[in-house]
């Protein structure tokens, strides 16, 4: 049946307009599947970027920083301060890379081609990369000492440490668990929370730098537990760390920090810089 268009009477012609949307729609849909590849590639790119020079999620292999962190806990990592010359303070829980064979004698991790794809580019924690973390004690220019069960002494002040794993002692009664160093210049001497199960500093003094850390090997500080969600959680210094008297040598803040304004993380981070009131943290990551 046909009809005039102009009586208001109804038409079976298709309604130009209509036709008009329907191309404009199916043209959206083409354009965006031919769009989709280079949104991926941007994507990966863009993650590939924030794993090298920001933030990068580490897994806790083992119970040596416990009870601050578990096996099996996910931290973010600020990778970017860095990159503006920072060197990490007291009481941080920083990841570095295995400075001189600590983890020789650990099994080889065999990811396969989907986890080591997603670990280059920050997806998931790398599983291959040897990776430590561990709290810092000391650094460069101070000078560290256990006797006995403790405390622990930084500069002849003793340290309250109640993240200390219960029923551990702040010191080992061991050979290597007691001892005095002072810490080279551009070195960290870094301990576990779970005293007497924790492969640190203290373990590893016949080594070159007496078992501590070059900084340039350090890759960030951990700064929140991430997963698993019941465990979200940040990561503050301990104000035991901030306490008048404690310092021999300070760790400058980077020329550059004036620069970072803009950036959210870094201003969270330096918000945070100032050692908190000591408290029982909730939550920890670590290799030995």
């Amino acid at each position: 049946m046909t009809v005039g268009t102009e009586s208001g009477q109804e038409s079976d012609a298709p309604d130009a307009r209509d036709s008009g949307r329907g191309r404009a729609t199916r043209g959206t849909q083409r354009s965006f599947w031919k769009e989709l590849p280079l949104l991926v590639v941007v994507a990966l790119v863009l993650a590939l970027v924030i794993k090298t020079f920001l933030l990068q999620a580490f897994s806790i292999p083992s119970d040596s920083m416990q009870n601050t962190l578990q096996t099996g806990d996910r931290v973010l990592v600020d990778k970017l301060t860095p990159w503006f010359g920072a060197e990490p303070h007291r009481g941080e829980v920083i990841v570095f890379h295995d400075p001189d064979g600590w983890l020789a004698d650990e099994p080889a991790a065999t990811p396969n081609v989907v986890q080591k794809g997603l670990g280059f580019i920050g997806l998931m924690p790398s599983a291959n990369e040897k990776d430590l973390i561990k709290r810092v004690i000391g650094v460069g220019g101070d000078t560290v000492e256990c006797k006995g069960t403790g405390p622990v002494k930084v500069n002849g002040k003793a340290l309250d440490e109640p993240y200390v794993f219960p029923g551990n002692t702040a010191c080992s009664t061991d050979p290597q668990g007691q001892f005095k160093v002072k810490v080279p210049k551009g070195h960290l001497w870094v301990m576990g929370d779970h005293r007497q199960y924790s492969a640190d500093s203290r373990y590893h003094q016949d080594k070159k730098g007496g078992g501590s850390v070059p900084v340039k090997d350090v890759v960030g500080r951990a700064e929140v537990i991430a997963w698993p969600l019941d465990r979200l959680n940040n990561l503050p210094v301990p104000g035991t760390f901030g306490r008048p008297g404690l310092s021999a040598a300070a760790a400058s803040a980077p020329g550059a920090a004036g620069l970072m304004g803009a950036v959210p993380l870094v201003l969270w981070r330096r918000r945070r810089r100032a050692p908190l009131p000591t408290r029982q943290p909730s939550d920890t990551p670590d290799a030995p």
